[in-house]
């Protein structure tokens, strides 16, 4: 199993050797952590970003890489929850993560396609009328169309023009290039801003954790505000270039974009440690849509799902000054990352990020799918199995699909020898700690 993108050869960094002092720790080495090692490494920042394996090994490598400010149907959500001035930022503050992937990536070798995008939906019309009407509200043309092209019988699209698609590694590899990181460099234990790793100390003024799911459990209350989302990519050759990016409202249905000769196709999605689609899904709707494709690659990925659809980006918890995050980018992890790099940069730079109070991770919980991670957490808690995740103890599930262990409360997953594979479990099943 892997991803169309894996092939990408990436910069190697050492190992931490010994103890060192920084302005600003990094921790997490995905390409939210990278971008924001970048934008403090091009303000004459002293940083520092470790990795506990090599950059980009866990979720950046398995994404589908859209780069786009359309995510599902998110700006009639927060124009009725949150208001008219809250959409809109949400809105620029996208725009601004898209354009900033625009400028970089004029000089740099990634595959950058512009490309329209369509989030559909099978049986609801009515949903994508509220969201162009919200759209125009806050001033955003978007246009709804009656048919787009694949093989999906819909009720219609809501279509964003002139978004984009690349080859993330390929980005990365040249990003990282100069920049100041560890690699196989794994945080132990933090002690205030101090980080412990197995062969020196990081003395941090600051730290910033990008971690995918936030691993310092006593701040912020994330195993309450996020939960996981597992799903399914195959890439399959023959097939005709569809000349656009395409995703189902529904976090269930398919998504489709070309890349060269290969269409990716994706779905089959469920939260991670319950049964969905998986792979199956995806082969059987190739057989029967596409019968003359051949698969190539085929992959998972793993999202952070936060309370409202809106990403944690800035102070870990109120009681943190000196402690950042970033997390919960609900599927759209590329401009997620980037708006994450440029928010968290202008805040360690002093200046004031006109969007931050959107992403505040200390905003309000109280939201629906809080009673549903709340249960899901509670059941698996009093479920009796000789499996249970470290990280607070939920009962583990085995996923049949894919061979491993996957904790169905914040998302875990283990080998079928134990050994980690997503976090927030920060070890293995046999000598894991309880959380930092």
């Amino acid at each position: 199993m892997e991803s169309v993108w894996q092939k990408i050869a990436l910069p190697k960094f050492p190992q931490l050797e010994k103890d060192i002092h920084t302005n600003v720790l990094i921790i997490g080495g995905g390409i939210a952590g990278i971008l924001t090692a970048y934008m403090l490494h091009q303000n004459g920042v002293k940083y520092a970003l470790v990795e506990k394996g090599e950059i980009c090994s866990g979720v950046t490598q398995n994404t589908t890489a859209k780069i786009t400010f359309q995510h599902g149907l998110i700006y009639g959500r927060i124009l009725k929850s949150s208001g008219m001035e809250k959409a809109q930022k949400y809105l620029k503050a996208n725009m601004a993560a898209f354009d900033k992937y625009a400028r970089m990536c004029r000089n740099i070798d990634c595959d950058y396609e512009i490309k329209d995008n369509y989030v559909y939906s099978v049986n609801n019309r009515k949903i994508l009328e509220e969201e162009t009407d919200a759209l125009r509200k806050i001033g955003y043309h978007a246009e709804l169309c009656d048919n787009i092209s694949i093989p999906v019988k819909t009720s219609g699209a809501v279509r964003f023009e002139s978004q984009a698609q690349f080859n993330p590694l390929k980005f990365i590899a040249s990003v990282a290039s100069n920049l100041n990181i560890y690699e196989n460099t794994f945080v132990r234990e933090m002690t205030g801003s101090t980080a412990v790793t197995d062969r020196g100390k990081i003395y941090a003024e600051r730290v910033i954790v990008t971690t995918h799911f936030p691993f310092i459990n006593k701040h912020g209350g994330y195993f309450l505000k996020l939960y996981q989302h597992r799903s399914y990519v195959l890439a399959l050759e023959n097939i005709a270039n569809v000349k656009g990016m395409y995703v189902d409202e529904n976090h269930t249905g398919l998504s489709f974009r070309s890349y060269g000769k290969l269409l990716l196709l994706g779905g089959g999605g469920h939260r991670t440690g319950k049964e969905g689609g998986g792979w199956d899904e995806l082969r059987s709707f190739a057989d029967r849509y596409y019968p003359h494709a051949r698969e190539k690659y085929f992959w998972a990925a793993q999202d952070c799902m936060s309370l409202d659809g809106i990403p944690y980006i800035g102070q870990y918890s109120k009681g943190s000054s000196k402690l950042y995050v970033a997390s919960g980018f609900n599927k759209w992890g590329m401009t997620g990352a980037m708006t994450a790099a440029l928010v968290l940069s202008n805040m360690i730079l002093g200046g004031s990020n006109e969007y931050a109070d959107v992403f505040d991770p200390s905003r309000s919980i109280l939201k629906p799918q809080l009673i549903v991670n709340g249960f899901e957490s509670a059941k698996n808690l009093l479920t009796i199995s000789e499996k249970r995740c470290p990280h607070l103890g939920c009962a583990l599930k085995w996923n049949a699909a894919e061979h491993s262990w996957d904790c169905p409360c914040h998302g875990s997953r283990f080998s079928e020898s134990g050994e980690v594979l997503d976090n927030p479990a920060n070890g293995n099943l046999s000598h894991a700690k309880t959380g930092q």
